[in-house]
């Protein structure tokens, strides 16, 4: 597993993408009311605003951690975006993405390096 400065984490699963949120993230949102996710066909390039998310407390923007294609969504946070609070390292996944070059993985942090990051 692999982790953005944006508390994105990502886990590689066959040769797509899994991306959600940290719980860091999920901590710093508060409770979160409503989840806007891209389009199954997608094209994105990396740093692209693809998510939207609303919390009682912000509004924030998951960006594609990858060049390539959305795959599948979780639909389920669009009914009960609350997830994203419960369990935001496993069933509260937002996108999978199937990468056109997985060495762009490289440059984000490892877990160790991500808990150094929130301290």
């Amino acid at each position: 597993m692999k982790f953005t400065e944006e508390h994105e984490w990502l886990r590689v699963e066959d040769d797509l993408v899994v991306v959600g949120i940290t719980e860091h993230a999920a901590e710093q949102l508060g409770d979160v009311v409503f989840v806007d996710l891209p389009e199954v066909g997608t094209s994105v390039t990396k740093d692209d605003e693809i998510v939207v998310i609303e919390s009682v407390k912000a509004a924030s923007d998951i960006l594609a951690p990858l060049d390539g294609e959305i795959v599948e969504v979780n639909e389920i946070l669009a009914d009960e975006p609350g997830k994203v609070n419960e369990d935001p390292m496993g069933d509260a996944w937002f996108f999978k993405i199937k990468p056109e070059d997985l060495s762009q993985m490289d440059d984000y942090l490892d877990e160790a390096a991500y808990k150094a990051l929130v301290g």
